[in-house]
């Protein structure tokens, strides 16, 4: 396992644990904002297919104490941007819906995975969806409707 250097100190110092799991490379792609929430880390699967995982920090936790929804949905949205780009030979696509079900809560520390399973690319559409687990446990539920990205017309 490797260790995330920026966040050990907070993480160590809290008790949680910051290795990620052998087989995931540091993702080098996504925005700035997902930079913020991350690191990412991602194990292809094959050519065209990919696990994105994180380790969740004290920084995720919400007012309760659990992994906050809003990162969880960050990191869905962001798997299946991901995956269907890569499946789409790096076509970049663009949110158009996401419909989400929390079914379990996360921790700070615990490592979370998205599992991407594309049902469609089309040459406008692509429809996905995503399961984020934790220790084997499904936590969330996705389904995105991802566009092309392209050039707007102007009315």
């Amino acid at each position: 396992m490797k260790n995330i250097d920026h966040m050990a100190p907070l993480a160590q110092r809290q008790g949680m644990p910051v290795e990620v799991p052998e087989g995931f490379e540091r993702l080098n792609r996504g925005s700035p904002f997902v930079e913020l929430v991350g690191p990412l880390y991602g194990k292809r699967i094959d050519g065209r297919n990919i696990v994105i995982g994180m380790r969740a920090g004290p920084q995720h936790a919400n007012v309760k104490g659990l992994v906050h929804g809003g990162l969880m949905l960050t990191l869905a949205d962001t798997a299946l941007g991901i995956a269907i780009t890569i499946a789409n030979d790096e076509v970049p696509m663009v949110t158009v819906n996401l419909s989400t079900d929390f079914v379990e809560s996360a921790h700070p520390g615990d490592w979370i995975e998205a599992h991407v399973d594309i049902q469609r690319i089309g040459a406008r559409l692509a429809f996905a969806n995503c399961y984020l687990m934790v220790d084997g446990r499904r936590i969330l539920r996705a389904s995105g409707v991802f566009a092309a990205k392209g050039k707007s017309r102007k009315a």
